[in-house]
């Protein structure tokens, strides 16, 4: 990895977490979309996509309630399929390796947080002085700088000098070992997957799931198709819903 592709990896790692408008927290940040465009830095998307998506799997129930954040899955992703793409691992591997990463990641948000905290006194004082033209440098450039600053450097170093020692990292673990890692990271996405489980498997929901893995096992249809025929399913559904509420609202009343 060159200097150029390690430092590409930290602002891209800045992107992801530093809520700029249209970007970041709800798109960037996935794992899916990090090792996408990872693996465009890298010169192999085709990869990217595939490990990002590994991990993307882990993080399906992911929420960040009240400024809290469970879990770092930009980094994750970001430095994951950096490893797994420079060191030569397959995705479950890369997944065991970048599940730590990512709780490790959680450092630099609780830090933005905390000393994000000055620039609201900044701002008080920019407020007592009169000076409300200055209001935005606290409100967005001094924390932005402060984002940069945390993300891009060490993501950066992490990136050049971790895809440096990956590929002996491998080789010193041995077959044993390294099995070990790829059984654990295929057990991950189970998590994920039983997370996302506790919120859709409720109420009426539940037949649609029965629904959909009964086509997604037997029907032999594409992910594609299968995503239509949900989505004109849920419409149908909410048609019906909509329809059934508001002839329930205008019904006879016998008081």
């Amino acid at each position: 990895m060159s200097v150029l592709q390690a430092f590409l990896c930290g602002f891209l790692y800045f992107i992801a977490i530093g809520n700029l408008p249209f970007v970041g927290l709800w798109t960037i940040q996935r794992p899916l979309v990090c090792g996408l465009l990872t693996g465009v830095i890298l010169c192999d998307p085709l990869k990217g996509a595939m490990v990002g998506a590994t991990i993307n799997l882990v993080y399906l129930g992911f929420i960040s309630a009240g400024g809290s954040m469970p879990a770092d899955m930009a980094l994750s992703g970001i430095l994951g399929t950096a490893y797994s793409i420079t060191g030569g691992l397959d995705a479950k591997t890369a997944l065991s390796i970048a599940v730590p990463i990512g709780l490790l990641g959680t450092l630099v948000w609780y830090a933005r947080m905390t000393y994000g905290s000055i620039f609201v006194h900044v701002a008080d004082h920019y407020i007592e002085e009169g000076q409300y033209h200055k209001i935005w440098r606290a409100n967005v450039l001094y924390p932005q700088l402060l984002t940069a600053l945390i993300t891009i450097i060490p993501c950066g170093l992490a990136a050049y000098y971790g895809a440096s020692y990956i590929s002996g990292f491998v080789a010193a673990l041995g077959g044993t070992v390294l099995t070990i890692f790829k059984v654990i990271g295929g057990m991950m996405p189970a998590l994920g997957v039983a997370i996302t489980l506790q919120y859709i498997y409720k109420g009426d929901s539940r037949v649609f799931l029965y629904i959909g893995f009964v086509l997604a096992t037997y029907s032999g249809l594409g992910l594609l198709p299968l995503g239509v025929i949900a989505a004109l399913v849920a419409v149908v559904y909410v048609q019906v819903t909509k329809s059934q509420d508001q002839s329930d609202e205008g019904g006879p009343s016998y008081e």
